[in-house]
């Protein structure tokens, strides 16, 4: 498990100056290979791997399985998701919401990205294919959830709707980590990521038994309870202690020019269930009422 083993490293990969460059981070400062240093605001991101996919789990968090079931009993086994790598996104990159859609939902998540050839592997051979640990935002719109909650396609596969970063961290024991999401600065989401269902040797393990992951692929490992909509000028940011804290803000943009397909349904009961969450079910800390 030597990704989990000190010292602490980050790789990020930036844009500065119109070039773009796989850094490092340390001590707050974005570090050249050639020895030259920047500071964050002086660059732009870019997500911090080049992914081939990007596959997702449905619920991995007992908090989250318990706000939509009302039970404390977790599934027997995960079931996943995937998200076009058209989705990629990153850190202060634009979350973007369409016109005349209403329920955009904030899941705070830690990534899991790809060091080598993964295929076939045990639970505990899992933890040594991995390269590092990105805090990631499986942003949705849930208004497509009559008729893509199936595939997730388009709830959760809209341009923009993965960001990651802003670095990729190694020797970090994320197992002790915390996952918390913060809307405008208000903490709205906390889990350890000890609470997960499936830890990531597992969820690796069950998918690579059929599926072959590549360096830089990305997994999603779930996301609290309490994922609830946002609106254009919102910032959300998801931190996983140790490892960082990804920044992305909501823009409104020009609903789609076609009027062909499946419209919007955010009036709809099951949109609303899933969108608005049980609030009855929450700690206190996240009650709003």
């Amino acid at each position: 498990m030597s990704v989990l083993e000190g010292p602490r490293k980050e790789i990020r990969h930036v844009i500065k100056d119109g070039s773009a460059y796989w850094v490092e981070f340390k001590d707050g400062k974005i570090v050249f290979a050639d020895g030259r240093t920047a500071e964050e605001k002086d660059v732009v991101h870019l997500p911090p791997c080049n992914p081939t996919k990007i596959l997702c789990v449905h619920v991995n968090y007992i908090s989250r399985y318990y706000e939509f079931n009302n039970t404390h009993m977790p599934p027997k086994t995960p079931t996943y998701f995937q998200k076009p790598l058209t989705a990629l996104n990153a850190h202060k990159g634009e979350l973007v919401k369409p016109k005349g859609y209403k329920y955009v939902n904030y899941e705070g998540e830690m990534a899991v990205v790809f060091s080598k050839v993964t295929k076939n592997v045990t639970r505990e051979e899992a933890w040594d294919c991995i390269a590092g640990f990105a805090p990631a935002n499986d942003f949705g719109c849930h208004d497509f959830r009559d008729t893509d909650a199936g595939s997730m396609l388009r709830v959760k596969g809209m341009d923009g709707f993965c960001p990651i970063g802003p670095g990729l961290v190694s020797g970090v024991d994320v197992r002790q980590s915390t996952l918390r999401s913060y809307k405008n600065g208000k903490m709205v989401q906390e889990g350890a990521v000890s609470e997960q269902i499936f830890d990531c040797g597992y969820l690796i393990a069950d998918l690579a038994r059929h599926i072959t992951f590549l360096p830089g692929d990305i997994l999603l490992t779930g996301t609290p309870a309490n994922s609830r909509p946002l609106e254009a000028g919102d910032t959300i940011d998801i931190e996983v202690t140790g490892v960082g804290r990804l920044s992305n803000t909501v823009v409104e943009t020009p609903a789609p020019r076609a009027a062909e397909g499946f419209p919007p349904s955010p009036d709809s009961e099951g949109v609303r269930r899933v969108a608005l969450g049980n609030e009855e079910r929450l700690p206190d800390k996240f009650k709003t009422k």
